[in-house]
């Protein structure tokens, strides 16, 4: 057993990692906080941790399975700004049905063998329109329903500011130590999600739909990753956005490799104005991976030197470039290797002319800048491994990369998240967006700073080229990042990567 301890008044995130690393073996973690204030509130929160249990890693896998995440459509209390949790009398709007049905169109040609969702009607609605004619009935559990917000449900959001004033506050700012009516709702969601988690893994099936709510899907995508419960509103959830993760056996057995390739997939653009944990943003970062060049294949080892975009990767980053088309980017700034340098330069060219589209021509200057800290491909040439044994570019590649390039990559995109934060840390100008070019691999990096995270988070997110992901600052620079998307690639139509591409037939161990 490892023993975890917060001091009291630490700033830094506490990560609990829900599987172990692939030398480590299966372990259990308690956690030590001390942050409340006064003894009861002590006393009752160390009676709330006794009933909770410990992390355990999860159980082993035989076959690889791909798991499906889709939020409710757009419900009549998301319209009236009402509190719902786990309520039951809020129903799916018109629009919320059209969500839901651009949803399937996306997940048609899917192979799913099995669905779950929450019981409650909004989810289970959603589920019905997606799941379709599939003959396979879908399977409720109340695990899945929407956070518990007891006293808080059913009030518009003004009317809880005005009646519980500081907790409300607290669900506000301070969500994972909220607590109403005796209950701590994120902790106990959290505990709720790693169940949810024993019995989807263990249900016999290689790629799963689920179809729950915005609260509890980001508890399954953290808790599966390893994130505590701090992490709640970090990890954005739109209506009917859909989220895929990869649950990878281990040779060797025990918990298996889990890899969050999207995030967010919205039925509408990634990039269009709302809101980012519960709160306004002007200030962000833009991630996108330079297109295909000579050297890449499928899922051959992505570096082949400092090529050119080929034919593909021209028309990826047009395509991205057009997604941007209606945001403002302050600067663009890209890594020296040539298929960056050509991704950024179609994306410049596209902003600077986009005032120009309209009656009035007024051609703006973007600027554009090249950090050498951005050019991964330095790293693995340093390395003394052969290119050739990389392994495949495929969900969690980088848990089969040589520990000591893991640490190089790390350290070297730290330099680069600073620079960037740096970047949209003028408070000067109160809006700014800043668009990174480079590989996949420096912008897993990158969203592994932006949420506080280790190295060992590396092999936990996927990226393909021409991939757009989205970080929001609603607090500044200063601030915590809320990634808002995670793998976007909607935009490049029939190019594009398959929102869920089918898990492909392996050993089973």
């Amino acid at each position: 057993m490892f023993l975890v301890v917060r001091p009291c008044g630490s700033s830094s995130a506490g990560i609990h990692r829900l599987h172990p690393t692939p030398t480590s073996h299966r372990s259990r973690n308690v956690v030590i906080r001390c942050s409340l204030s006064s003894v009861q509130e002590k006393k009752e929160k160390a009676e709330l941790d006794s009933e909770l249990q410990p992390s355990l890693a999860f159980p082993p896998i035989r076959a690889a399975k791909r798991v499906v995440l889709v939020r409710h459509g757009q419900s009549t209390w998301n319209a009236e700004g009402r509190i719902q949790g786990s309520s039951n009398f809020s129903v799916l709007t018109k629009k919320g049905e059209s969500q839901a049905e651009t949803s399937r169109q996306m997940l048609i040609d899917d192979n799913f063998d099995a669905c779950f969702a929450s019981p409650l009607a909004r989810s289970k609605k959603t589920a019905e329109i997606i799941w379709g004619s599939r003959p396979e009935p879908i399977i409720t559990d109340s695990d899945l329903r929407e956070i518990d917000l007891y006293s808080f449900q059913g009030l518009l959001k003004h009317e809880g500011k005005a009646k519980f004033g500081s907790a409300f506050h607290q669900w506000q700012v301070d969500a994972e130590n909220f607590i109403i009516d005796g209950h701590y709702p994120v902790r106990e969601l959290w505990d709720r999600a790693r169940s949810c988690w024993t019995k989807i893994l263990a249900h016999d099936s290689r790629s799963v739909l689920v179809v729950a709510h915005n609260a509890v899907n980001q508890a399954l995508v953290a808790t599966a990753i390893g994130l505590g419960s701090e992490y709640f509103r970090k990890l954005l959830q739109s209506n009917c956005g859909v989220s895929v993760l990869d649950f990878i056996p281990r040779s060797e057995g025990g918990s298996p490799h889990i890899c969050l390739n999207r995030l967010n997939q919205t039925p509408g653009s990634p990039i269009a104005g709302g809101k980012s944990g519960g709160r306004e943003t002007s200030k962000r970062i833009i991630l996108v991976c330079n297109g295909s060049t000579q050297g890449n294949t499928e899922n051959g080892f992505p570096f082949g030197g400092d090529q050119p975009l080929n034919m593909l990767g021209v028309i990826q980053s047009q395509k991205s470039a057009e997604l941007l088309l209606d945001l403002k980017v302050s600067s663009i700034i890209s890594s020296s290797n040539k298929a960056s340098v050509g991704t950024a330069s179609v994306i410049s060219q596209v902003q600077e002319a986009a005032d120009c589209l309209g009656a009035d021509c007024v051609p703006r200057y973007v600027e554009m800048k090249q950090i050498g800290n951005l050019d991964v491909e330095t790293i693995f040439k340093q390395s003394e491994m052969d290119i050739s044994n990389f392994p495949p570019f495929q969900p969690g590649w980088l848990n089969r990369v040589d520990d000591g390039l893991r640490t190089r990559l790390w350290n070297q995109s730290g330099k680069v998240w600073q620079s960037l934060l740096d970047e949209i840390s003028d408070e000067s100008k109160p809006e700014e967006v800043i668009v990174a070019v480079g590989h996949p691999a420096i912008h897993i990096a990158l969203m592994g700073h932006c949420l506080n995270l280790s190295k060992e988070w590396l092999g936990s997110f996927h990226l393909d080229a021409g991939s757009v992901s989205v970080l929001d600052f609603p607090d500044g620079a200063k601030g915590k990042g809320v990634i808002r998307c995670i793998n976007y690639t909607a935009h490049l139509g029939r190019w594009s990567i398959p929102i869920t591409r089918s898990t492909e037939d392996g050993e089973e161990f």
